[in-house]
């Protein structure tokens, strides 16, 4: 399985954003999208409190 980036992770989101706001979709469907954009948010958080941690930690280090 090839690992999640926040690239893909942030394409995915606008894809969901799309499908969610053409209203296509019946109700489970849409919670089903809504639940793994939320997944993919707290990825996407995480991996920027990380990114954030590390460029704190380099720039002591200077």
């Amino acid at each position: 399985m090839k690992k999640q980036t926040i690239e893909s992770a942030m394409s995915r989101l606008e894809e969901i954003t799309a499908i969610l706001e053409s209203g296509e979709q019946d109700l489970d469907s849409s919670l089903k999208l809504y639940e793994e954009g939320v997944r993919l948010i707290d990825f996407c958080s995480k991996s920027l409190i990380e990114a954030k941690q590390r460029i704190t930690k380099l720039s002591e280090n200077v």
